[in-house]
């Protein structure tokens, strides 16, 4: 998916573990099915998993989440990944990599989930995560704000020329750049709720995964589970459980809509998954149009 990716198979795996954590030589090594971009997954045994980063700006989360997951786990209502152990680059992979714990579960189909239920889970984890005191967090991935996306935002549509309506999208994009900025210092954000970054058992959401561009930033992000996840039916509910305001709506539809648009553009040849996810994204957000100020 990247030009700069190293070349990573369960050998890899293997002789990484092997080399580094013998006491587990002995486990069986599975590629985990995942439409993932900044991380290689497989499964080590029942119950741990090795996270092995695509790029340099993946590796440098390793640090964050050995840091930072042991300390938000206790304080959120959903698991959260478990960091084990750290491994370190070597002649066969050049970056720090980790091994977390398993989680059970399954990731929700976009638009397709029991939303009442989920919308609640979700507004539930998102509300909890904002209010954990933000001091010494790192800036989360996301952390700009949405005018310092509009010329990478207007490039990508311009590359969709034909794919996506251009004007309802631009429409839609100058309508959350209007949006009155928030006020105030940042808080703890996800700020990448996707339908691959969580995992639900009976309807529930179980476990949200992935910090890898959590950090600091406006609660407007955390947002894109909206459209990346819930139907059109259960966007009011998880609005109402965050007590979004009408500016952050608006941005948080920015946000959205600039994530797809950037995702469908960069991975339309190498990512199916993410692609289709991307287009779903976008095709509801015009759907329900500029949001009411």
């Amino acid at each position: 998916m990247h030009e700069d990716e190293p070349d990573i198979d369960a050998g890899l795996v293997q002789r990484l573990i092997e080399a580094q954590f013998p006491q587990w030589a002995g486990l069986p090594v599975a590629e985990v099915d995942s439409a993932g971009t900044s991380n290689a997954i497989y499964r080590l045994g029942d119950a741990l998993t090795v996270r092995l980063p695509r790029r340099p700006e993946a590796a440098q989360d390793v640090e964050t989440e050995h840091r930072w997951l042991p300390r938000l786990g206790p304080l959120l209502p959903v698991a959260v990944p478990v960091p084990v152990e750290r491994g370190e680059p070597d002649a066969d992979y050049p970056w720090a990599w980790s091994v977390h714990r398993w989680i059970d579960g399954t990731n929700p189909a976009p638009g397709a989930a029991d939303s009442a239920l989920l919308a609640d889970d979700l507004a539930r984890f998102a509300t909890a995560l904002h209010r954990i005191d933000p001091a010494g967090a790192p800036p989360s991935y996301r952390s700009e704000p949405l005018a310092a996306r509009d010329a990478a935002t207007r490039s990508a549509v311009a590359a969709l020329h034909g794919e996506v309506d251009a004007d309802a999208a631009l429409a839609l994009w100058d309508d959350a750049l209007r949006a009155p900025a928030r006020s105030g210092a940042g808080v703890w954000i996800h700020a990448d709720l996707q339908s691959g970054n969580l995992l639900t058992a009976g309807g529930r959401l179980a476990a949200v995964i992935d910090f890898g561009c959590a950090g600091v930033g406006d609660p407007a992000v955390d947002l894109l589970a909206a459209w990346y996840v819930l139907p059109a039916s259960a966007r009011e509910r998880f609005r109402d459980g965050l007590g979004a305001d009408a500016a952050m709506w608006r941005r948080g539809c920015g946000w959205a809509l600039s994530v797809a648009l950037m995702e469908l553009s960069y991975y339309r040849d190498t990512n199916p998954v993410m692609v289709a996810n991307a287009r779903h994204v976008i095709g509801e957000l015009l759907a329900d149009g500029a949001p009411a100020s």
